[in-house]
Formats: structure tokens, sequence, C-alpha cells
């Protein structure tokens, strides 16, 4: 139970660290029906921005624009998304998945020429650290930008690694016509998932109507009904080992009833009652029940944490978007995991002891 519980958390942990590294925990964005990637530009109010910021919770507040191009070589050609942002950019996430070179610069007196692309991208394109790349933009009239290739990253999530390249927010501007105070919209980045809905309802009532608040969960529901669907295969499968720790337990305890009946006619023909003589019963196996507990504790706790920092097992990346099983255990899950498995078998564990009120001296006492 130990490792399914951890495995599982830490599957979700790391996925949704992923999705949200790439699109944030909030989106605040125009209003309207376009789904495409050619945004209307909203004004980067930093009223509004401030407003924001002071909301308990929120922990960045990032200005985007977002552009859809096409990288083309020699040989080869690939459709990308180009995120520009400013120098103020939160490079926490990117930062531990790069793979070669470093971070884009950027500042405020000139446009940056560099561009940071996924090692999928990259591998397809045959391109590599500091070349120069040809992106096309198709709109009226069509536009042409010359990059640098200066930094290579790779999440392992190959939908959003395969569409994602990095720029500077400026050339975002450029290409569309807008000025420097026009923008794509907002990314938001908060201190606990948990809070997202409490944190979305508290936003809204700063934001103008003609913006529109979306969650992550909004923007990637497949994602995150993938991920429900995962506590409920744990919760399965903690049931099922339940069923069978409470199974053993009741033949344990009634093995044990049926060795001793001697001793239980004995008993009950000194005036034991067999409230009393249940009670040892349970109590013997209680005993067991924690002693299998503490064992199974040193046994899964080895390998959760022998999994965490050294990774014995792994993964394939293209399937499960992880090279290696994750693993997220907190005291509180170890916790609630024993009190319940333990509070399960002792109740459990009071079905049997009824077949000691069976039992009378005269047969108890013959029996062999």
């Amino acid at each position: 139970m130990i490792c399914t519980f951890a495995i599982v958390k830490g599957y979700q942990l790391e996925i949704r660290n992923k999705i949200t590294g790439f699109g944030s925990h909030i989106q605040i964005s125009r209003l309207d029906l376009n789904n495409s990637y050619e945004t209307i530009p909203v004004q980067n109010d930093t009223h509004l921005v401030k407003l924001m910021k002071q909301q308990r919770g929120v922990a960045a507040v990032q200005p985007i624009g977002i552009k859809a191009g096409i990288i083309k070589t020699a040989e080869e050609f690939q459709g990308v998304v180009i995120k520009g942002v400013d120098k103020n950019y939160d490079w926490k996430f990117i930062k531990q998945y790069l793979q070669e070179g470093g971070l884009p610069h950027f500042n405020d007196s000139t446009t940056s020429q560099e561009l940071m692309l996924s090692a999928a991208t990259a591998s397809k394109l045959h391109l590599k650290l500091n070349d120069a790349v040809v992106v096309y933009f198709v709109q009226d009239p069509p536009r042409v930008r010359k990059f640098k290739v200066i930094g290579i990253y790779k999440t392992g999530y190959g939908e959003l690694d395969e569409l994602y390249a990095f720029a500077d927010l400026k050339q975002i501007q450029k290409l569309n016509n807008w000025n420097e105070n026009q923008i794509s919209g907002y990314e938001l980045k908060i201190d606990d998932f948990t809070k997202l809905d409490n944190i979305t309802e508290s936003l809204m009532p700063l934001i103008p109507y003609h913006l529109e608040v979306l969650t992550i969960r909004q923007l990637q529901p497949q994602i995150f009904e993938w991920l429900g669907f995962l506590d409920l295969n744990a919760i399965i499968i903690i049931i099922l080992m339940l069923v069978v720790a409470c199974i053993n337990m009741i033949t344990a305890l009634l093995i044990l009833i049926v060795e001793r009946s001697n001793m239980v006619g004995l008993l009950k023909a000194f005036g034991a009652p067999d409230r009393v003589i249940a009670s040892t019963f349970i109590y013997m196996a209680s005993y067991l029940v924690l002693v299998g507990l503490a064992l199974g504790n040193s046994i899964g706790l080895l390998l959760c944490l022998s999994q965490k920092y050294w990774g014995w097992f792994k993964l394939s990346q293209e399937s499960y978007y992880l090279s290696e099983v994750p693993v997220q255990l907190g005291i509180a899950d170890i916790l609630i995991l024993n009190s319940g498995a333990f509070i399960v078998c002792y109740l459990v564990l009071l079905l049997p002891s009824a077949f000691i009120s069976r039992i009378t001296p005269v047969k108890a006492i013959r029996f062999e």
C-alpha cells in the first residue's frame, strides 16, 4: 500500500508540474471565441498586475506573447508555437530540464534574436547549439525572422516539447505590429496547487469584463481527468490489499482459537466470560498485525527511498513522460495508511472472536 500510494502520488505530482511548468497555473487572456495561436492583444496593465500580485497565494504574474511559426532548415521543417517572454520570466522549470546551452538573455533596449528549442524539435530539424534558424510566420504579409539556438531543453513531455519554443516578447510584439504595452495575456503561478480554485475565485473581481480567466485544469481537462483515474486505480489496489489482509487475519485468529480449544474450555469451566477470552485472542492477533505493519513499513519505505535517490526502476519516457518511476510520500500519508490498516484489521478480528461463544467447556476439553 505504501509503494502504491507513493508511486501514484509521485506520478501525479511530476506530470502536473510539467503541465503547469509550460502553461502556468492560471492564464488570463482576451475573452473571445478565437482558439488559434493568433491572439488578440490586451494592454499590459501595471495596476492590474500589482493587484494580482497582492492576492494571497499568487507567486508570480508574467506577461507573455504567443505566435505560431514554421522553422525551416535545408532539409526539414517543423511547426512550433513561440512563447515570447520578458527578462523577468521565471525560468525555474525550464532550467531543471536544460540539456545544452543556457537561458536566453533579454533586455529593455534591444530585441533579442535568441531562441530556446526542445530536444525533440532540434533532433527532427538536425539542429545543434548556436545554429542559425529561420522561422516563417504565415500572416499578411508573411514575415521571416532569423534566430540563434541558445539553449536546448527536454522535459520528456513529448506533446509540449514538440510544440513550444521560447523567444523575446518584443519579437512577438513586432511581428504582430503591437506596441510595447500589448501582450497576449498573463501567466500566473501560485504557491499551493490545492488552493487553485480558491485563488482563481479571489482574482475574478479584479479582472476586467473583456478578459478571461482559465485554470490549467480548464486548459488541459483530458490530462487532469486521466490523472484523476489514477486515484481510482490506487483506491482499488489498496482495497484489494486490505481484503487480503483481513482474510489472512481472520484465518490466523481462527487457527489460534482452534489450536487452543482445550484452553478455551478450561477457562470457561473456571468461569471466565466469553468477552475476556475473546479479548485475549484479539490482543494476540493485534500483536501480529503490529509486527506485520512494522515489517511492511520497513520494506515499503526502503523501496520508496531507494527509488527516490537511486531510481532503480526505469520507465519509457515516450509512453509515460517520465524516465523513472517517481515516488512521493509524506509522514501524514504513512500515518493514515497505517492507522487505517490497523483499524480495519482490528474490526475484522471481532468476527472470528465471536466463534468463542459457541465453544462449550465439555466438548472443548475433550477436543484433540
